[in-house]
């Protein structure tokens, strides 16, 4: 038997709940799912840190196939995690994404930390990254508008920059990549105000869904603004 995580989601029907216990729970649900995104950066720091220290030199013998099967990897955990998202094992398979996630991240932290102040862009990527997070989390919590509206627009800006991304494997074109990774910072940025607005507003119930969204937005916004910042201030020597 699974073992079974506090439950996120009321026992009665939501147009019973008085307001102010309504807003109790989904409270505590954008509570939850801050602590549980907080945990999830631990093993994608320590992924990171192994990631730089791994030989990616397989990357160049497959520069197609290899982020393929990684990709095909990540979308595999995130299905468990989808799966068994009312229990604990749901949470150990967000923690054990993340930090294959934070691994993958490892060939780009290797290309940064090769120019000259590729350490403080990646600060600055983090940086802004956490800066967009408060402001569109801000947003999203003190008006408490639903911006549920976004969705159907970010779904197809996701599938174009996916479609996007893919072809670049193939045409390793500069210029596409820059434009891929101006538009996903866009997108991502609104992604994270879309995601935040569904908690607060009762559209996701489940902390561990709504952690691995936002986490998801952050992650790409995060490899997004890196590579711009490479791209247009990376010192060379």
């Amino acid at each position: 038997m699974q073992p079974e995580l506090e439950n996120v989601r009321p026992n009665f029907p939501t147009g019973a709940i008085p307001a102010p216990e309504l807003a109790l729970e989904r409270s505590r649900v954008l509570r939850n799912t801050y602590m549980l995104l907080a945990l999830s950066m631990v093993p994608t720091v320590i992924g990171a840190v192994v990631g730089v220290n791994t030989d990616f030199t397989f990357l160049r013998q497959f520069p197609i196939m290899g982020p393929l099967v990684m990709l095909a990897v990540m979308i595999g955990l995130l299905f468990g995690v989808t799966r068994f998202r009312n229990s604990s094992v749901g949470v150990l398979l967000l923690l054990g994404f993340t930090f294959v996630a934070g691994w993958w991240l490892g060939p780009m932290l290797q290309v940064a930390l090769g120019l000259r102040n590729g350490a403080q862009l990646i600060g600055l990527a983090a940086g802004g990254t956490g800066l967009v997070l408060m402001v569109m989390s801000g947003i999203a919590t003190r008006s408490k508008r639903d911006f549920s509206f976004l969705g159907k627009f970010l779904f197809v800006g996701l599938i174009l920059l996916i479609i996007a991304s893919i072809a670049n494997l193939f045409f390793q074109v500069p210029a596409l990549a820059l434009t891929i990774s101006t538009i996903a910072v866009f997108v991502f940025s609104l992604f994270i105000l879309h995601d935040v607005s569904r908690v607060v507003n009762g559209g996701e119930t489940n902390y561990v869904m709504a952690a691995m969204a936002i986490y998801l937005d952050i992650y790409n916004l995060f490899i997004s603004l890196l590579h711009l910042l490479m791209a247009f201030t990376g010192e060379r020597d």
